[in-house]
């Protein structure tokens, strides 16, 4: 073995995956995070892997690339897979969690692991050794400054956002009617507040007039995640933007009266408890006064208590086919490995997923065991195509997409619903059998 520890920077999805992983293969692991000595402007506790956008994993379908992705990740044993299973709220066929207990669920197994040592500390220096660098999109300043000065050209950067979450005690019930679009999953997974024509005029009005957040003149330029957007840059892209994104009616009858409304608003369960609800997709950097003024025009939340507003952040990430070989190291300190947002891949699931890659690659290295290509027509391996094939120019964060996989070696059908289904199989094949390349169990 070339080291008897592995330092792990981070301690979000992707880094706690990577010391998983990591100590499963019988390494040793030095995992640390920056928070509570040092916070960030989205974290709100000290646990490991905090969820801070949102509360959902997006699709649990394999038919979707990132709910292949999911389970890939469960045929590899994953940490993050293991505690959404564990914490999964009602969410129609997407997976949703209890954010605080999903944490603590990671915390508890990393900190109670014999071969992972927690340290609470920041690290403003690349360390010495094997390490995987897994600080995310929010990473120490000072770390950011020697990582431009080793790459030689400064980081990229995207503006994030996160949706506000309100109290379901405050909430006008009868205003709101239960049910999941197209009735996938369950008939009470979402609560849906129903919009007319005139009621979504006035919130579009008051959403384009609504004052905002300043942003500082050096982020100016710095662009948002299109899969993120705030509603109110949505709807500067056309009154009608909203009603084909967060708030499409379609699939959503109001089972009070068999009609579709104008506009919806969907509200998802973010506790086990039912007394927390998420706007979906309802990310914001309007003014904490302006966001209480304007969502509460939202019918059913005239009096809403808010728990938690929306609010942006900068996010940090490389420029991968640049510097990122085929097992995630850095070219200019091959000991170092890049995982979770920082690469540049977006999501929870994509972040956790390389970090998951990260550790496997590191360990399989560190105990001389050679590993096979993982084939690009799965999931996983489709997010390492886009980190290293992609063209570097204009290179952006990427989620897990059909788009980014190859075709497996094989004729497909024509149609879309029996292609999905054998190219996901013969993708959870190839990963079966990638795995079955490491002389260590997949962890429990």
């Amino acid at each position: 073995m070339k080291s008897k520890v592995v330092t792990v920077v981070g301690g979000g999805l992707a880094g706690c995956e990577a010391a998983w992983q990591l100590a499963a293969a019988g390494v040793e692991v030095v995992l640390v995070e920056m928070r509570p000595q040092v916070t960030t402007p989205a974290h709100r506790s000290a646990n490991l892997a905090e969820l801070v956008c949102s509360n959902s994993l997006r699709s649990d379908n394999p038919s979707n690339a990132v709910g292949l992705l999911k389970r890939e990740m469960e045929l590899l044993g994953s940490l993050v897979m293991a505690a959404a299973r564990r914490t999964a709220l009602p969410a129609g066929d997407a997976l949703a969690v209890d954010r605080a207990l999903f944490s603590a669920h990671i915390s508890n197994a990393i900190e109670s692991h014999p071969r992972i040592t927690v340290e609470r500390r920041e690290v403003r220096e690349l360390p010495a050794g094997e390490v995987i660098l897994a600080t995310g999109p929010l990473t120490s300043p000072s770390l950011v400054a020697q990582l431009e000065g080793l790459l030689g050209e400064g980081s990229l950067s995207f503006f994030d956002a996160i949706a506000p979450v309100v109290a379901a005690e405050s909430l006008r019930m009868e205003a709101l009617f239960w049910g999941s679009r197209y009735g996938k999953g369950g008939a009470d997974d979402y609560l849906n507040a129903p919009f007319s024509r005139a009621e979504y005029e006035r919130f579009i009005d008051a959403l384009l007039a609504a004052p905002r957040v300043a942003v500082k003149e050096a982020d100016r330029e710095v662009p948002f995640f299109e899969g993120c957007l705030p509603i109110e840059v949505m709807a500067e892209r056309g009154r009608e933007t909203l009603r084909w994104g967060p708030m499409k009616p379609v699939g959503l009858p109001d089972p009070r009266t068999g009609r579709t409304a104008h506009a919806v608003v969907q509200l998802r369960r973010d506790d086990l408890a039912a007394q927390h609800f998420n706007l979906v997709g309802f990310q914001t950097r309007m003014t904490h006064a302006a966001q209480q003024d304007v969502l509460r025009l939202i019918p059913g939340l005239e009096a809403a208590r808010f728990v938690r507003l929306g609010a942006v952040h900068r996010n940090t990430f490389l420029c991968a086919p640049r510097h990122l070989d085929g097992e995630l190291r850095l070219r200019a300190r091959p000991q170092v490995r890049v995982a979770g947002q920082l690469t540049g891949v977006e999501g929870y699931v994509e972040s956790a997923a390389t970090g998951l890659l990260a550790g496997v690659f590191t360990a399989a290295e560190l105990l001389g065991v050679s590993l096979p290509v993982l084939p690009r027509w799965t999931a996983h391996g489709g997010l390492l195509r886009h980190l290293t094939e992609r063209s570097p120019e204009n290179f952006q964060p990427a989620n897990a997409a059909w788009g980014l996989m190859l075709d497996p070696p094989f004729e497909l059908p024509r149609d879309k619903a029996r292609r999905r289904l054998l190219a996901a199989q013969a993708a959870l094949e190839a990963v079966t059998t990638w795995r079955s390349a490491l002389p260590w169990p997949a962890p429990a």
